[in-house]
């Protein structure tokens, strides 16, 4: 990988969290069902980056920097609860 292609990659993945940022409407539940990933997942993926590049971070600071804000007042102020249909969908899809 090039510096160009790292920096191209850094800043697709800072314009990703700073638009779903700002979609708090779109709910963790809806990403899964239709991406296969969600908020969370890119929190991991973040904290697993940061191991392997020897800069562990923890859980707290991985999805402080995905969501914006600490993940329990994100999910205070904008995490609605899961319909029946939501929980459907991702249960056929996590049979698949």
């Amino acid at each position: 990988m090039t510096d160009q292609n790292a920096k191209i990659e850094a800043a697709v993945l800072r314009r990703l969290i700073d638009h779903l940022q700002k979609r708090s409407d779109v709910q963790n539940i809806d990403l899964m069902n239709l991406g296969g990933f969600c908020r969370n997942c890119l929190a991991r993926w973040y904290g697993d980056a940061a191991a392997e590049a020897g800069a562990p971070v923890d859980k707290d600071t991985a999805q402080q920097f995905i969501y914006g804000m600490p993940y329990a007042e994100w999910k205070a102020k904008h995490q609605s609860e899961a319909t029946p249909e939501q929980l459907a969908a991702l249960q056929k899809r996590n049979e698949s």
